[in-house]
């Protein structure tokens, strides 16, 4: 993987957020609820160009004890413990991230390299054949299930997918909830990764020959947009020219 410092804000994110989208984006005020009475419907994803990515709550749960699929919550640690679906794997938002060091230093947050990353991926069990399902709380954000299905897709593997509405849909529909952490999985060895595609993501270098000729997203809050450092941003502001579309924006927040 090229070491020059890769953007966490901006071009990269506007995949996520389209992710997102889908992701937190539920049938109109479910007559599948518990105190209708009615048939739990699942979601139409052919709407979706890219419709692969997903997989239905309904679908999920079909699979759940399945050896042949593994779920994992990326939700930070301390939302895990108070509530996820039976048997989904915590591993953090960074969970696949390079962490060493701060918020703003060289590489920081950015996909482990290949070697590292399928490491890690071995010792959840992840293999070339598994399906993989990727699933967080969803509203509080950041989104680090999206991307996380962006980062294994980067990295070659089509077996990955994001649970349509996350873990609020889940519950909405009345499915299971635990607070008890899922089984150590057993590690495996084998898994094939392939050399990162670059297509997928944008670098310092390729912004600053495009400034002014490509579209930039910033999708944090307006208040990191102008200046705020409270995420832990090395620097104030945004890149020159960059639009704010707050991620949160292009949500639908129908269940609340």
């Amino acid at each position: 993987m090229s070491k020059k410092k890769f953007l966490s804000i901006g071009a990269l994110l506007l995949g996520l957020m389209l992710l997102l989208s889908a992701c937190a984006t539920w049938p109109q005020k479910p007559s599948n609820s518990a105190e209708s009475g009615q048939v739990k419907v699942a979601a139409d994803l052919s709407i979706y160009k890219n419709s692969d990515l997903f997989i239905t709550p309904q679908e999920l749960k079909k699979r759940l004890g399945d050896q042949t699929a593994i779920l994992v919550d990326t939700s930070k640690p301390d939302v895990y413990e108070k509530g996820h679906i039976p048997g989904a794997i915590g591993i953090g938002w960074h969970g696949l991230s390079q962490i060493v060091g701060k918020p703003g230093d060289p590489l920081w947050g950015t996909t482990l390299d290949k070697e590292t990353l399928t490491k890690k991926l071995e010792s959840y069990g992840i293999t070339n054949s598994k399906l993989v399902v990727f699933t967080s709380n969803v509203l509080p954000g950041p989104g680090s299930d999206g991307r996380s299905v962006w980062q294994l897709r980067m990295a070659g593997l089509d077996n990955v997918k994001l649970l349509y509405g996350g873990n609020p849909y889940w519950k909405e529909l009345g499915y299971d909830m635990t607070k008890e952490a899922a089984p150590k999985p057993t590690p495996v060895t084998g898994l094939t990764l392939k050399e990162f595609d670059k297509s997928y993501s944008a670098d310092k270098d390729y912004i600053y020959a495009n400034l002014g000729k490509t579209v930039i997203i910033d999708a944090r809050t307006e208040k990191e947009y102008k200046g705020s450092q409270d995420a832990g941003e090395a620097r104030g502001g945004h890149i020159q020219g960059a639009k704010n579309l707050v991620w949160s924006s292009v949500l639908s927040f129908l269940l609340q």
